[in-house]
Protein backbone atom coordinates (compact mmCIF):
# COMPACT_ATOMS: atom_id res chain seq x y z
CA UNK A 1 0.00 0.00 0.00
CA UNK A 2 2.63 2.01 0.50
CA UNK A 3 4.53 1.94 -2.75
CA UNK A 4 1.51 2.68 -4.60
CA UNK A 5 1.39 5.49 -2.33
CA UNK A 6 4.17 6.78 -2.99
CA UNK A 7 3.64 6.19 -6.84
CA UNK A 8 0.51 8.20 -6.81
CA UNK A 9 2.28 11.20 -4.60
CA UNK A 10 4.94 11.16 -7.70
CA UNK A 11 1.94 11.26 -10.27
CA UNK A 12 0.69 14.16 -8.72
CA UNK A 13 4.17 16.38 -8.31
CA UNK A 14 5.27 15.23 -11.91
CA UNK A 15 2.30 16.34 -13.41
CA UNK A 16 1.62 19.46 -11.18
CA UNK A 17 5.70 20.13 -12.20
CA UNK A 18 4.88 20.02 -15.50
CA UNK A 19 2.06 22.25 -15.47
CA UNK A 20 3.41 24.78 -12.95
CA UNK A 21 6.58 25.13 -15.70
CA UNK A 22 4.00 25.89 -18.53
CA UNK A 23 1.63 28.11 -16.73
CA UNK A 24 3.08 29.31 -13.66
CA UNK A 25 1.76 29.14 -10.18
CA UNK A 26 -1.10 31.47 -11.02
CA UNK A 27 -2.21 30.33 -14.68
CA UNK A 28 -2.08 26.68 -13.90
CA UNK A 29 -5.12 24.53 -13.58
CA UNK A 30 -5.22 22.36 -10.84
CA UNK A 31 -7.46 20.18 -12.98
CA UNK A 32 -5.26 19.92 -15.81
CA UNK A 33 -2.78 18.33 -12.65
CA UNK A 34 -5.38 15.96 -11.75
CA UNK A 35 -6.58 14.83 -14.98
CA UNK A 36 -2.46 14.49 -15.77
CA UNK A 37 -2.01 12.63 -12.36
CA UNK A 38 -5.13 9.87 -14.08
CA UNK A 39 -7.01 10.37 -10.56
CA UNK A 40 -10.18 12.11 -8.99
CA UNK A 41 -10.08 15.80 -7.57
CA UNK A 42 -11.56 14.26 -3.79
CA UNK A 43 -8.30 11.78 -4.37
CA UNK A 44 -6.55 15.04 -4.52
CA UNK A 45 -7.20 16.74 -1.84
CA UNK A 46 -6.26 13.66 0.15
CA UNK A 47 -2.55 14.39 -0.34
CA UNK A 48 -3.06 18.16 -0.57
CA UNK A 49 -5.10 20.67 0.51
CA UNK A 50 -4.41 23.41 -2.30
CA UNK A 51 -2.51 24.04 -5.04
CA UNK A 52 -0.54 26.34 -2.67
CA UNK A 53 0.36 23.36 -0.54
CA UNK A 54 1.26 21.30 -3.91
CA UNK A 55 3.56 23.85 -5.42
CA UNK A 56 4.89 24.24 -1.79
CA UNK A 57 5.69 20.95 -1.89
CA UNK A 58 8.08 21.01 -4.97
CA UNK A 59 9.44 23.91 -4.49
CA UNK A 60 9.66 24.50 -0.39
CA UNK A 61 12.89 22.54 0.97
CA UNK A 62 14.88 23.83 -2.18
CA UNK A 63 13.87 27.76 -1.11
CA UNK A 64 14.71 26.82 2.54
CA UNK A 65 18.11 25.01 1.85
CA UNK A 66 19.21 28.40 -0.87
CA UNK A 67 18.39 31.09 1.93
CA UNK A 68 19.93 28.85 4.44
CA UNK A 69 23.26 28.30 3.06
CA UNK A 70 23.07 31.53 2.43
CA UNK A 71 22.90 33.06 5.95
CA UNK A 72 25.26 30.32 6.79
CA UNK A 73 27.96 32.27 4.82
CA UNK A 74 27.26 35.32 5.99
CA UNK A 75 27.14 34.25 9.53
CA UNK A 76 30.89 32.81 8.78
CA UNK A 77 32.19 35.83 7.38
CA UNK A 78 31.00 37.79 10.43
CA UNK A 79 32.02 35.33 12.89
CA UNK A 80 35.71 35.80 11.47
CA UNK A 81 38.18 38.51 13.37
CA UNK A 82 37.86 41.82 12.11
CA UNK A 83 41.04 42.17 11.09
CA UNK A 84 40.46 38.50 8.80
CA UNK A 85 37.96 39.92 7.00
CA UNK A 86 39.06 42.00 4.95
CA UNK A 87 41.11 39.47 3.20
CA UNK A 88 38.43 36.60 3.17
CA UNK A 89 36.08 39.22 1.41
CA UNK A 90 35.67 37.04 -1.95
CA UNK A 91 36.03 33.50 -0.47
CA UNK A 92 33.46 32.15 1.45
CA UNK A 93 30.78 33.98 -0.44
CA UNK A 94 32.70 33.04 -3.44
CA UNK A 95 32.70 29.29 -1.90
CA UNK A 96 28.43 29.46 -1.21
CA UNK A 97 27.53 31.04 -4.75
CA UNK A 98 28.96 27.51 -6.05
CA UNK A 99 27.17 25.62 -4.12
CA UNK A 100 24.28 27.14 -4.43
CA UNK A 101 24.47 27.28 -8.01
CA UNK A 102 25.75 23.27 -7.85
CA UNK A 103 22.90 22.45 -6.12
CA UNK A 104 20.56 25.00 -8.09
CA UNK A 105 21.78 22.75 -10.90
CA UNK A 106 20.70 19.52 -9.48
CA UNK A 107 17.25 20.43 -8.75
CA UNK A 108 16.80 22.78 -12.06
CA UNK A 109 12.82 21.87 -12.45
CA UNK A 110 12.51 23.56 -8.90
CA UNK A 111 14.72 26.70 -9.34
CA UNK A 112 12.73 27.85 -13.04
CA UNK A 113 9.60 27.25 -10.80
CA UNK A 114 10.78 29.60 -8.07
CA UNK A 115 12.77 31.81 -10.35
CA UNK A 116 9.83 31.89 -13.04
CA UNK A 117 6.60 30.43 -11.49
CA UNK A 118 6.22 31.65 -8.31
CA UNK A 119 4.47 34.66 -8.61
CA UNK A 120 1.39 34.54 -6.23
CA UNK A 121 3.00 32.31 -3.80
CA UNK A 122 5.61 33.28 -1.00
CA UNK A 123 8.65 31.73 -3.24
CA UNK A 124 8.55 35.04 -5.84
CA UNK A 125 10.60 37.21 -3.33
CA UNK A 126 13.64 34.86 -3.57
CA UNK A 127 16.33 37.80 -4.64
CA UNK A 128 14.33 40.17 -2.73
CA UNK A 129 15.28 38.06 0.67
CA UNK A 130 18.88 37.57 -0.08
CA UNK A 131 19.05 41.37 -1.24
CA UNK A 132 18.23 42.01 2.38
CA UNK A 133 20.31 39.92 4.14
CA UNK A 134 23.34 41.06 1.82
CA UNK A 135 22.29 44.44 2.53
CA UNK A 136 22.83 43.50 6.33
CA UNK A 137 26.08 41.81 5.78
CA UNK A 138 27.04 44.40 3.91
CA UNK A 139 26.85 47.50 6.76
CA UNK A 140 28.24 45.06 8.97
CA UNK A 141 31.10 45.10 7.27
CA UNK A 142 31.43 48.60 6.37
CA UNK A 143 31.03 48.99 10.74
CA UNK A 144 34.46 46.28 10.43
CA UNK A 145 36.25 48.45 8.30
CA UNK A 146 35.27 51.68 10.10
CA UNK A 147 36.76 49.85 13.37
CA UNK A 148 39.96 48.85 11.77
CA UNK A 149 40.27 52.72 10.85
CA UNK A 150 39.68 52.11 7.15
CA UNK A 151 36.66 53.46 6.81
CA UNK A 152 34.49 53.57 3.35
CA UNK A 153 32.56 56.65 1.44
CA UNK A 154 29.36 56.97 1.78
CA UNK A 155 27.49 54.50 -0.39
CA UNK A 156 24.17 55.51 -2.17
CA UNK A 157 21.30 53.55 -0.70
CA UNK A 158 19.27 52.78 -4.10
CA UNK A 159 22.93 52.57 -5.81
CA UNK A 160 23.23 49.63 -2.85
CA UNK A 161 20.46 48.18 -3.70
CA UNK A 162 20.59 48.17 -7.38
CA UNK A 163 24.02 46.48 -7.74
CA UNK A 164 23.00 43.93 -4.92
CA UNK A 165 20.05 42.97 -6.89
CA UNK A 166 21.99 43.30 -9.90
CA UNK A 167 24.47 40.30 -8.99
CA UNK A 168 21.85 37.77 -8.00
CA UNK A 169 19.33 38.52 -10.93
CA UNK A 170 23.21 37.80 -13.06
CA UNK A 171 23.68 34.98 -11.04
CA UNK A 172 20.39 33.24 -11.38
CA UNK A 173 20.34 34.11 -15.04
CA UNK A 174 22.89 31.44 -15.21
CA UNK A 175 20.11 28.77 -13.73
CA UNK A 176 17.39 30.03 -15.75
CA UNK A 177 19.04 30.32 -19.31
CA UNK A 178 20.39 26.51 -18.12
CA UNK A 179 23.55 27.07 -19.31
CA UNK A 180 25.84 23.96 -19.56
CA UNK A 181 27.27 23.80 -15.90
CA UNK A 182 31.28 23.99 -17.21
CA UNK A 183 30.24 27.35 -18.58
CA UNK A 184 28.12 28.39 -15.37
CA UNK A 185 30.54 27.64 -13.20
CA UNK A 186 33.41 29.89 -15.69
CA UNK A 187 30.88 32.60 -15.85
CA UNK A 188 30.06 32.78 -11.84
CA UNK A 189 34.00 32.74 -11.46
CA UNK A 190 34.38 36.36 -13.79
CA UNK A 191 31.09 37.70 -12.01
CA UNK A 192 32.41 36.85 -8.89
CA UNK A 193 36.18 38.58 -9.42
CA UNK A 194 33.81 41.73 -11.22
CA UNK A 195 31.54 42.40 -8.10
CA UNK A 196 34.38 41.76 -5.53
CA UNK A 197 36.89 44.58 -7.50
CA UNK A 198 33.46 46.41 -8.03
CA UNK A 199 33.00 46.44 -4.31
CA UNK A 200 36.69 47.04 -2.91
CA UNK A 201 36.41 50.20 -5.17
CA UNK A 202 33.34 51.61 -4.02
CA UNK A 203 34.33 51.16 -0.12
CA UNK A 204 37.69 52.46 -0.79
CA UNK A 205 39.55 49.43 -0.63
Amino acid sequence: MADKEQTTLDLILAAATKEFLAKGFQSASLRNIVKMAGMTTGAFYGYFKSKAELFEAIVGRHYDFILDRFKKAQTEFAELPDEQQPENLGSISGLCMFDMLHYAYKHLDAFKLILCGAEGTRFAGLIDEMAVIETEATHDYLRVLEGLGRPAPSIDEHLEHILITGMFNAFFELVIHEMPLEKAEMYLHEMRAFYTAGWMKIMGQ
